[in-house]
């Protein structure tokens, strides 16, 4: 039987890389000696409160079908939060919830992109925006960010990207994998450009809670940006709620309205239960959410000083979220081989991050979501496993 050329476009390039840890965590749940870095699902329960709040919702009755851009007061209260960070000036009406952050990419790609469309995506990228980009029939055009410079945005780079055909910037600050989060500069640089060749702009910003040094910018401060960005966010990361399923974007209302439309056909509003808890987490659990990220700095300082010790280990200092990037050349060992190795003999899994483009070829994604006892066994056996080469 015949399908639509839609099944191919988002089949992407970077299956293979989850391999390995699919059976690391399928050894992991039978009970095997097997430590997960290779994932980034907070290991921290959804706080009590958040929980209990979403009982109260069900037992009183929302649970039936609800606003499709969400509830007022949730998306309200996104709109005073991002106005707060950003000095932008939105309401409601320019806020829409969806089924997370992943979500609000896939709708913003199909409402902003079109065949022979080309939209910039920075590279390393996370692996569903390739297919989230070719979904539209547009074509991605990936701006590398090179490891030798830190991950550093190159403007020579960005300038030459671009072409007539070009409609959207797409990026993620702080990204995932490589926890860089863009600075002033870099950040000016792509607004410029946005408005000097009429460009949208769409700023995955989820990690942007889980920023450990120094200010986070936002590219919808900056002059001429509000009429043409798109800034995604989620309470997956920020308040360990990635199975709540619960994104939004924030954006000018012609945007909402289309997102809107989008939404109708394919998820029909957000359950109201996830919606009150999600609103009760944003006004009363920053202290939780300023905890979480507090552990994962000090992880992720350990990870450091432990990876810079390692022969044949160069990691990259992240500003921000969950990850790690490690250069694993120095091993002598191709990245494949490295991970399968790894695993094979001391039981600790890390992602290829190949998977995120050919910029983070060299380099493993180590996650820091597992307990410390279990990051510090973690490193033991890394450190063992190097020994042996």
């Amino acid at each position: 039987m015949k399908y639509s050329s839609l099944t191919d476009r988002v089949k992407g390039g970077a299956a293979d890389a989850w391999d390995l840890h699919s059976v690391a965590k399928q050894a992991r749940s039978r009970g095997d000696d097997v430590i997960v870095l290779s994932v980034g699902d907070p290991d921290f329960a959804t706080p009590d409160a958040i929980i209990a709040e979403a009982l109260r919702a069900m037992r009183e009755g929302d649970t039936h079908y609800t606003q499709i851009s969400g509830h007022d007061d949730l998306r309200q209260c996104i709109a005073e939060q991002h106005q707060v960070s950003t000095g932008q000036k939105v309401g409601a009406e320019n806020v829409i919830a969806t089924s997370g952050a992943q979500n609000a990419l896939f709708a913003s790609s199909l409402c902003l992109l079109d065949h022979g469309d080309e939209a910039i995506v920075l590279q390393p990228m996370y692996v569903t925006y390739e297919a989230t980009v070719q979904a539209s029939g547009a074509k991605l055009v990936p701006v590398v960010l090179d490891a030798e410079t830190e991950f550093r945005l190159n403007p020579d780079v960005l300038q030459q990207a671009i072409s007539e055909r070009t409609r959207a910037i797409f990026y993620a600050s702080p990204s995932n994998p490589t926890g860089i989060a863009l600075n002033h500069e870099e950040v000016q640089l792509i607004a410029e450009l946005a408005c000097k060749h009429d460009l949208w702009v769409v700023a995955d910003e989820v990690y942007a809670n889980f920023v450990f040094n120094g200010d986070f910018h936002h590219i919808a401060s900056e002059p001429g940006m509000a009429e043409r960005t798109v800034t995604i966010g989620s309470m997956s990361k920020s308040y360990a709620m990635s199975g709540w399923r619960l994104g939004w974007a924030v954006a000018p209302t012609e945007m909402i309205a289309n997102m809107e439309k989008l939404a109708l056909c394919m998820l029909y509003g957000l359950p109201g239960f996830i919606m009150q808890a999600g609103l009760y987490a944003l006004q009363h659990c920053s202290a939780e959410r300023e905890r979480m990220c507090d552990i994962y700095r000090q992880r992720l300082e350990y990870l450091y000083d432990q990876f810079t010790s390692m022969p044949g280990l160069k990691p990259h200092r992240p500003d921000a979220g969950m990850f790690m990037m490690v250069d694993v050349r120095g091993s002598g060992l191709e990245v494949p081989e490295f991970c399968q190795r790894l695993y094979d003999t001391c039981g600790v899994s890390v992602l290829d991050a190949t998977a995120f483009g050919a910029s983070a070829v060299g380099h493993v994604r180590v996650s820091c979501t597992v307990s410390d006892d279990e990051l510090r066994e973690a490193c033991d056996r890394i450190a063992a496993f190097l020994e042996t080469l």
